[in-house]
C-alpha cells in the first residue's frame, strides 16, 4: 500500500470513529470536593470552583452592563461611554487574569499541582472581579 493510500484510510477510519466520540465521552466523576485528598480530586474540584465563579462573573456582568446601558440613557450624547468603557475594561481584564493565572502555576511548574493552583489563582481572581461588578451596578443605584 501506498504512503498516500494508507493515510486515506486512516482518515477514513477516524471520520468513522469522529460520530461515536460524543457518545463515548465519560460523565463527571462523582467526587465529594468537602473531603478530596488526592490531586485529580483537588485539581477536579478547583476546576468546578472556577466554572462556578465565572458563571456568577458572568451574570453580574450581565447586571452592570445593563446598569450602564440605561446610564447612557440618561446622559447627553457627549457624556455617554459607560457601557463601552466597561466592556473594553472586561476585555482588558480576561487576559490580564489568565496571564497571572498561568504565572501562578509556576509555583508547581510541570508538577500535579500546576492546573489546581491555575485553576484556584482564576477563580480567586474571578470571584474579586465579581465583587467589583456588583459594587458598580449597587453603586448605580440598581
Amino acid at each position: 500500500m501506498t504512503r498516500i493510500a494508507k493515510l486515506a484510510a486512516s482518515a477514513a477510519l477516524i471520520a468513522l470513529w469522529l460520530p461515536a466520540a460524543p457518545a463515548t465521552a465519560q460523565q463527571d466523576p462523582d467526587i465529594d470536593c468537602d473531603n478530596a485528598v488526592v490531586q485529580m480530586e483537588l485539581t477536579y474540584c478547583a476546576e468546578k470552583d472556577w466554572e462556578a465563579a465565572d458563571a456568577e462573573l458572568n451574570t453580574a456582568y450581565s447586571g452592570a452592563m445593563k446598569s450602564m446601558r440605561a446610564m447612557d440613557a440618561e446622559l447627553s450624547a457627549d457624556l455617554k461611554g459607560a457601557a463601552e468603557a466597561l466592556k473594553e475594561a472586561q476585555r482588558a481584564w480576561i487576559p490580564y487574569r489568565d496571564k497571572a493565572c498561568a504565572a501562578a502555576g509556576f509555583l508547581a511548574r510541570g508538577g500535579s499541582m500546576e492546573p489546581m493552583l491555575v485553576y484556584s489563582c482564576l477563580a480567586e481572581l474571578t470571584d474579586q472581579r465579581t465583587q467589583q461588578l456588583e459594587q458598580l451596578t449597587e453603586g448605580l443605584g440598581n
